[in-house]
């Protein structure tokens, strides 16, 4: 039974908007990173974004500036805001935590290159943009 629960899907319109929330259990979301993935048909899945526990985010180039991945301490869910969408970013949207934090100078962030490196994973949710 997967842990992470994902909701928000649905369809809309190019150029629309939606917003995907993660609950995840507590000790999951006080101690991984959590992040985002996405996976087409017949495409390999990619990485969207993630976030760490200080708050710091990490984006996929192709969705920087339209994206906004949050989190809500008190209800230990992760969102995602997706503005300005693209047809070719319909796909299987999926929650995903994992020890993938990385210390780089003074700042820790999350890793989103290495989808390995996440262990748990929500069931994901159908994100379909029409032209």
């Amino acid at each position: 039974q997967a842990q992470l629960m994902e909701s928000g899907g649905g369809s809309v319109q190019s150029g629309g908007s939606l917003r995907l929330s993660c609950v995840a259990p507590r000790y999951m979301y006080d101690t991984y990173c959590m992040a985002w993935f996405r996976q087409a048909p017949g495409k390999e899945r990619e990485a969207v974004a993630g976030i760490y526990q200080n708050g710091r985010t990490t984006y996929a180039d192709s969705v920087k500036g339209r994206f906004t991945i949050s989190r809500d301490t008190f209800k230990t869910e992760v969102y995602l805001q997706m503005d300005s969408l693209k047809p070719d970013e319909s796909a299987m949207y999926y929650c995903a935590a994992g020890r993938a934090a990385i210390e780089y100078s003074d700042f820790t962030y999350c890793d989103i290159s290495r989808a390995d490196l996440y262990n748990y994973w929500g069931q994901g949710i159908q994100v379909t943009v029409s032209s």
